[in-house]
Formats: C-alpha cells, structure tokens, sequence
C-alpha cells in the first residue's frame, strides 16, 4: 500500500512538473526527516531550482497549488526552502490495508537468472560457502516477492581441479578403485571423508611439487571424459553434490536447475564460444614469453583505463596443453544463460526436494526421462552471478567477452552480485573444536581454508546452532515432546544463521559468532521470530476465550479507520507495518538482502512497541478492541510475510 501511494505521489508530480514546465522524467519521493513533517517528501523543487533558475520554495508553491487531488493524500504542504510534505488520508490508507492493498502482482515475462552456490563438489560444504548460497536465495525470494520471474542455477564444476585433487588422493594416495570409491560413498559423510583427503593431497603437493603432474593429467582425464579416472571423477563429484543440496535444504535453500561443466565441454558449448571469440579477435595466440603456447585475451579488454597488450596485462584462456581455463568456461556458459549460443543442453532429473520441487541436471546425452528443448533453461534478460569479490577479476573477464562479441546489452545485464568472505570468531572457532595458535586467538576473526582444512563443516554449523537452541527451547518447553522442541529448535536455528548472515551488507567481512546470532534479544532472526510468536499467541488466546476473529471488513469502516488512526501511536506503528513492499523493492533495487533484514527488526521492534503500549484482549472499547485486533493480525502476517523473504520459518513457540 505505502509503495503504491509513493509510485502514486510520483507519478502525479512528475505530470504537474511536465504540464508546468514542460520538464518530462521521474520525480524522487523520499522519507521526511521527522514524523511529523508528513508520511512522504518530495524535493523536485530543488532539483528543478537550477534548471528553471527560480528559488526552490517558489517552484514548490507552484506544485503545491496544482497538485489538485490524488488519490489517498490529505494534504500537501510546503516546508523549508522548498521540500513538499505529503499527509496520507489515514482513513483511506487504514481501509485499503484492510481490503488488500495492492493486491498479487503479475509475474513478469521476461526472466531473470541468479545463479549462487557454486560449491567445489569435492568435499562437504563449509561456513564460507553458506553466505553465497544464502544470500542468492535471499535475492531470488526478494525478487519473486516483487513478480520477477527467476530462474534459480547452481553451477557444478565437477570437471575443475578441485575434483581432479581428489581423485588423485583416491588413486595414488589410497590406491583405490572406482568400485572402492562406490562402497566409500555407501556409508555416512562421504563428503567429509574428501574434506580429509583434499587437505591430505594438497599437503602432499606443498612437500612434493612433482607431483603437481598427476593433477595435471588427471585434470586432463577428466576433461576427455573417457577412462577410469574420468569414471572416478563422475562419481565423486555427483555424490558429493548430493550431499550439498542435502545440506542447503536444511537452511531452506533449493535450485531450479543444475549446469555441469562436464557438458559445457562435451556439448561444444566452449568450443562454439572459442570459434566465436577467434573470430571476433577477441583472443590471441601468444607465440613467446611465459604464455607461449596460450590463448590469452588483452588486458585492455577487461582492465578500466584499458592497458597494453602484454603477458603481465593478459589473461589465459586456453592453456598451451589445450585445455580451457575455467574463465573460458564461464564465458561460455554465460553465453548460454543469456541464449546467444545457438545450443542447449539435454537435461535429466535430478533430485526431488520433500515439497515436492524438481531440479534438473544437464547432460551430454538423452535419456529415457531428459529431455531437450521441450522446457526452456537459461535464455535469461539480466543475469546475476552471485560470487565473492575476490573473484572480480575474472567476472570482469567474463563481460569482456561479451563485449568483445559485440552482446553489449547481455554485458550490462551480466551483474556480479559480490560479497566479502566469512570468518569466525575466536569464540566460535573454539566452541566448535578448531585448534587456535596463540596469534589467532587474538584476532577479531579466523579465516577458513577449505585447502588447508581449516574450517567449520556447514552441517557441524547447523548441528551446533540446533542442539544450542535446543537446550534454550527445552529450558522454557520442557513439558513439550522431544520431537516438537527439536522442529522449533531446528526452526531458530536455521533463523540465528540466515538472520546473521544476511544482517551485514555484502561488502562486510563478517566473523560469524554463537552467542551473537542465537541470542532471543538485540537484531537476530530469532528476536524476529519471538514477536512473530508472540503475534499469534494474542490471537491464539482469542481461540481459548471461545471467540474468533471479528469480521473485520464489516466492522472497520474508512471512517471508524479514520477514528483509531487518529493515534498517533497506532498510525506510526500501521505506517512501519506496511512499508514491507517499499523495503522489498528498495533492496531488490540497490542489491543488498541487509535491507530487508533490517525492515524484519525494525518490524519486530514495532510490534514489541505495540504489545507494550495497547492490552489487546482486555480493550473495553468494541470498536478499539476490533481495531487492534486487526492490527495485531496485520504485525503477524506482515511479519510471516518478511521472514519467508528471508527463508526463515516461524517456530510453534519459543
């Protein structure tokens, strides 16, 4: 409703400005300083100041005296050297939240793509790897919560070195066959197992740089797809995705689909692109220097300020072996997200999630259930690939490449929505078992390192945050079953690490804490959840009392709205309430889940305010109790509402 009225507003000055002056473009509306300027400001006057070469308070008397009547303004006036105030009719605004607002929005046509996740499948998933997944599944709810239509990716790169290491452990460390690997991936936590043994090879390598050369020609295998050790790799890689999309459905995350990298070089998708690319002369063949051998793409394609041509500026997109970087890949793979190939992938089921969602996985071959063509993937309008900042760079690679293909629209479209690494704290590191040197013990925070070992496994994480939760639930349920205090358990759990990894902006390093996420005061998913339980346990006290819920279209008339509005309280408190499509929007514009987070806290914090100041149940007045009534009800919807945009689910109690 409040985004409604804001668009309104806008709208409705933007054609005053155009009649006056004959200036066309969108007006700005913004938040007054204080409450009782008014609900919305508009500042067009200073922004036209210049342009007309008049005094900013003149131009807003001009506006004000044309504004006429819009639909659900009271009043418009002038303050300061030239802001215009806007007062809502707050019986309207009461009686349009009552009968709906805006209503449902129609999904968009065109598709937005947001790819996210993106693990290694070469060991089990770590805390470092949760805020990408998180946050890109944040983002796609934020934008389907808005119409977009989404497409969710989560990209497998289970032909990369990363695979290759660990089947290299598998054959030369432990001599191992694939049929030994199949009965490794039988029994429980295959994918700690590898978390083991990829910190074992790496090790070996760091003491035996010459065996850098098995990585080499298993990375070779692998590629080829054909033999032994390609076999090995499939079956790595394809168990331990499992077990990642195991994990991400326990913090409530799921996937439309799943491109391989496998295909991308067995289907000629890179192929194509390479052809593509030579003959744009987007790349090179470097015949000297430490490149030799390479195709390598200019520096001034992808460097700001362009730049010379020469080894140093220059980035690798086809080794001298013959094999293609996985930047090159990422071009490709691009180009087939944004449906510039020409080429599709076949695609198979993969898994079901317990509600019932299908994903989908590419393959090089149909099968008696894939199919091709018959359903689109990719083909998207905007992409945006959720990624850590370290890898900038190589994003930058990417639209290079477009560009360089002359996809110029596709390039401004291709967004790298960046986030900075998390760590833990001290605290935390020791809580979980993680040996500390003395040095690291005084840091604000310890890097993870999946290569080194060093980390926290995302199901220990989860594990962790559950049976501490646990205890808190069962000291205040302890009357409740086992079952019923671990589902509530499980429910904060899963809202202390979402909550806490999506509270900072993208660009914060962040040192995930126990104490600090879990805690039931101060802005933690679980606080919002407790004023959410406490939303419904009012109106569940309604039910114990024999009573239901009024009728609260036939009982709330605008002018009985216009009566309890009068409150300055109760109409500060509705106004915070229903800015959650305006907080939704403005997140979805600047890119940043925090906001919405934010809006949840401060949404929790309003009916915290509200619980205090009005005795709900125990109001005299009919009128004023079917009020607030409907208000408490509108805190708790408005509450489900943000906290299912967050992925956060609502616990029976707490």
């Amino acid at each position: 409703m409040f985004h409604l009225l804001e668009k309104r507003i806008g709208e409705a000055f933007a054609s005053r400005i155009e009649e006056l002056y004959g200036v066309k473009g969108a007006t700005q509306t913004e938040q007054p300083k204080q409450s009782s300027f008014g609900e919305i400001a508009v500042p067009a006057a200073f922004q036209l100041a210049r342009q007309l070469r008049k005094a900013p308070k003149a131009i807003a008397g001009e506006l004000a005296e044309a504004a006429g009547s819009i639909a659900g303004v009271a009043s418009v006036e002038i303050a300061g050297n030239g802001y215009l105030n806007v007062r809502l009719d707050r019986g309207y605004y009461g009686a349009g939240l009552l009968s709906g607002g805006e209503g449902p929005r129609a999904a968009a046509a065109d598709k937005i793509i947001v790819e996210h996740t993106n693990i290694n499948p070469n060991k089990a998933a770590h805390i470092g790897h949760l805020r990408n997944a998180v946050l890109g599944d944040t983002f796609v709810r934020m934008l389907r919560a808005t119409g977009r239509n989404v497409e969710v990716q989560n990209y497998i790169d289970n032909s990369g070195v990363q695979v290759a290491d660990v089947v290299v452990g598998f054959r030369h460390l432990e001599n191992k066959s694939a049929d030994d690997v199949r009965g490794l991936i039988a029994a429980p936590k295959f994918d700690y197992y590898c978390w083991d043994l990829y910190a074992r090879i790496s090790s070996y390598y760091a003491e035996h740089p010459e065996a850098l050369q098995w990585r080499r020609d298993m990375l070779h295998a692998i590629e080829q797809g054909e033999g032994a050790d390609a076999e090995m790799g499939s079956l790595v890689a394809d168990a331990i995705v499992k077990t990642h999309l195991a994990t991400m459905w326990r913090l409530n995350i799921v996937y439309d689909v799943l491109p391989r990298e496998s295909e991308i070089l067995h289907l000629k998708f890179w192929a194509t692109a390479f052809e593509l690319l030579k003959e744009r002369k987007a790349i090179y063949f470097e015949n000297e220097g430490k490149n030799k051998g390479c195709w390598v793409m200019p520096g001034s394609a992808f460097r700001e300020g362009g730049g010379g041509e020469g080894e140093e500026d220059s980035k690798v997109i086809v080794r001298s072996n013959g094999t293609v970087t996985y930047v090159g890949k990422d071009i490709a793979y691009q180009l087939w997200k944004f449906g510039l190939l020409g080429k599709d992938f076949y695609y198979h089921k993969w898994h079901k999630y317990p509600d019932g969602h299908q994903v989908w996985a590419s393959t090089d071959q149909p099968r008696p259930e894939a199919f091709h063509g018959k359903r689109r993937f990719g083909a998207g309008s905007r992409v945006y690939n959720v990624i850590d900042s370290r890898q900038s760079y190589l994003q930058d690679v990417v639209e290079a490449g477009l560009r360089a293909l002359d996809f110029t629209t596709q390039a401004d479209n291709s967004i790298h929505f960046s986030y900075e690494m998390v760590a833990l704290s001290p605290r935390t590191c020791v809580e979980m078992g993680v040996e500390l040197s003395e040095e690291d013990k005084r840091k604000p925070y310890v890097e993870v390192s999946g290569r080194k070992g060093l980390g926290v496994k995302a199901d220990d994480l989860i594990d962790k945050l559950t049976e501490k939760a646990l205890d808190e639930v069962t000291s205040r349920h302890a009357e409740e079953t086992e079952d019923s205090r671990r589902k509530s358990a499980r429910a904060i759990a899963i809202a202390a690490l979402r909550y806490f990894m999506l509270k900072y902006t993208r660009n914060s390093v962040i040192a995930f804490d126990f104490g600090e996420a879990l805690s039931f005061t101060g802005e933690t998913g679980p606080y919002v959840q407790y004023a959410t339980v406490r939303a419904r346990r009012i109106l569940g006290k309604l039910a114990e009392r024999g009573e239901t819920l009024p009728e609260f279209r036939s009982l709330l008339s605008r002018e009985a709205m216009a009566r309890q509005l009068e409150n300055e309280d109760c109409w500060q408190l509705l106004l915070t309430a229903s800015k959650a499509e305006s907080a939704i929007e403005r997140a979805v514009a600047s890119g940043e889940p925090a906001h919405v987070a934010r809006f949840a806290f401060d949404l929790a914090q309003g009916f915290s305010t509200f619980y205090q100041k009005f005795h709900v149940l125990d109001e005299p007045d009919a009128e004023k109790r079917t009020f607030l009534l409907w208000m408490t009800d509108y805190f708790r919807a408005q509450l489900e509402r943000t906290l299912g945009v967050l992925g956060i689910e609502v616990p029976e109690y707490m």
